[in-house]
């Protein structure tokens, strides 16, 4: 998952991913996500567990969405978690706007991120989450 300059390879839900400055993947470090039907989202990464989960924050008028990105160990090997948490006095008025199309974005994601994964030949780089 933290391989986000790939996101458009695997997902129909994000066309680019930019990372400002070519810093790398770290806290502070920014990224460009272009999405079909949404401007161009500035985002800033706030959390990064190496090999489990990252956390980065998008800002708007009145409007701030954090999120969140994680995957947890299971029996059967393992279980990732995306979500997005709309906040700031228009968070709730743009979530219920965009509620279709952000769960239609989050099942392509989800979706892409499995058929990735399970690839055969597919290597996992250490620190990748």
């Amino acid at each position: 998952m933290s391989d986000t300059d790939r996101w458009h390879e695997w997902t129909a839900s994000v066309t680019s991913v930019k990372r400002i400055g070519g810093a790398p993947f770290a806290v502070g470090s920014r990224v460009v996500i272009r999405q079909p039907k949404f401007p161009p989202a500035l985002w800033r990464l706030t959390a990064i567990e190496p090999g489990r989960s990252f956390t980065w924050i998008s800002r708007g008028p009145g409007l701030r969405v954090v999120a969140r990105h994680w995957v947890e160990p299971t029996a059967a090997g393992s279980r990732a978690t995306l979500s997005l948490d709309l906040q700031g006095i228009l968070g709730g008025l743009f979530g219920r706007m965009t509620r279709a199309i952000t769960e239609r974005y989050l099942a392509f994601e989800a979706s892409g991120l499995k058929a990735r994964s399970e690839r055969p030949g597919f290597r996992h780089d250490a620190g990748e989450a």
